[in-house]
């Protein structure tokens, strides 16, 4: 065997033995197992009405955009889809992205570079960290929700160009994001402020317009929003939202738009279908927020320590990566999906599973799977 082969089963039997092996299993159409794994916290990625736009969308456009944005690549689809998504969010423009990672990567490259300090949640996604490191900016980690460690590092470089880097509802625990104290800190200081809203959007704010919109700065011009297609919108693809000016500088220069493959019409349709339900799905939030609240009861009841999320996403902490491997195992051999994140998902080094809560899961299915939960721990 070649010395780089070698080198990697090497690098494999090691990850093997810390538990950190990660496995792909393919769920067949008719998956009966109860979801609190996947991100369709509003239940949309099979409504009917979602499904049929995206059909006569297919048939339409046929299977792919063909292209690049800039090329073939952009659609009647698209430009549709983008307009909803800037008046839902109360921007000015928006912009889609074949996924939320590369919309992530192209919005830190675009405001930020090497003259740039960038400030960034010690719980940031991958796709946040990654684009820091792509930009070349000198990046700064801030504790976790610290408002107050974010101006200190600001006011120790004053007058530089400065971009601060969160979540808004953190995706492994579920917590919230100071964002107004945030944007306090950065609009005083003539920062920039951009929030990955992926785990907010459809499920807080005004018509479940997100993080940010909760807080009240909606159309702000020193604020950017990120965020997915793929998870309250049940589809796939991704967003930046913001000033015109922003992606009028993305479409011209960022390069996870202007070389990536265009977002399928058919996607864009469903996903542009599913917006316009999620609007005025105030139902499906409130029956989120209540099942988050029986979560909480539940599971404390049983003796774990669970905060009340504020969306949709809850963690419970395993005794370790192996640990939470055999519970997550266990729960799925009795039909419950629930999230397993160890090393390096994990930005405290701890091992959960993680509990996605969606509105498309029955209250039987639902009361059984928590009870599966319980009954499952290590």
């Amino acid at each position: 065997m070649a010395a780089w082969l070698t080198a990697l089963e090497r690098l494999a039997r090691s990850r093997a033995k810390a538990g950190l092996t990660r496995e792909l299993r393919p769920r067949p159409a008719d998956d009966d197992v109860v979801d609190l794994a996947g991100n369709d916290y509003l239940g949309l990625a099979r409504h009917p009405e979602v499904v049929a736009a995206a059909a006569t969308a297919l048939s339409a456009y046929g299977l792919g955009a063909t292209g690049s944005r800039l090329v073939r690549g952009s659609t009647e689809a698209h430009a549709e889809l983008e307009s909803d998504l800037a008046g839902w969010l109360g921007a000015e423009q928006a912009l889609v992205y074949s996924s939320g990672y590369l919309a992530n990567l192209g919005a830190v490259r675009a405001l930020a570079d090497k003259h740039t300090l960038v400030v960034s949640d010690a719980y940031n996604h991958a796709s946040l960290i990654d684009g820091c490191k792509m930009s070349g900016a000198e990046t700064v980690v801030a504790p976790h929700g610290d408002s107050a460690a974010v101006a200190a590092v600001l006011d120790a470089a004053p007058g530089r160009p400065a971009l601060v880097v969160t979540e808004s509802v953190f995706s492994v625990d579920g917590d919230l994001a100071p964002l107004a104290a945030l944007h306090e800190v950065t609009s005083a200081r003539g920062a920039l402020l951009l929030v990955d809203d992926a785990h907010a959007l459809g499920v807080l704010g005004p018509q479940g317009a997100g993080g940010v919109a909760a807080a009240g700065l909606s159309g702000a011009p020193d604020v950017v929003v990120t965020a997915t297609l793929s998870k309250s919108l049940g589809g796939a693809g991704g967003l930046i939202a913001g000033p015109r000016q922003i992606v009028r500088h993305l479409v011209d220069t960022g390069r996870t738009f202007i070389y990536d493959t265009a977002l399928p019409p058919a996607v864009a349709a469903g996903a542009h279908a599913a917006l316009r339900i999620a609007r005025e799905a105030g139902d499906r939030r409130a029956l989120l927020a209540a099942r988050a609240e029986q979560t909480v009861r539940r599971l404390g009841a049983a003796g774990f320590a669970v905060r009340r999320p504020a969306g949709a996403v809850l963690s419970v902490t395993a005794p370790g990566p192996e640990a939470a491997l055999a519970w997550a195992a266990d729960c799925r051999d009795r039909g419950i999906a629930v999230g397993c994140f160890r090393p390096p998902s994990t930005p405290d080094g701890s091992s959960r599973l993680r509990l996605t809560l969606s509105a498309g899961v029955s209250d039987v299915d639902f009361a059984r799977a928590l009870d599966v939960i319980v009954e499952c721990a290590p």
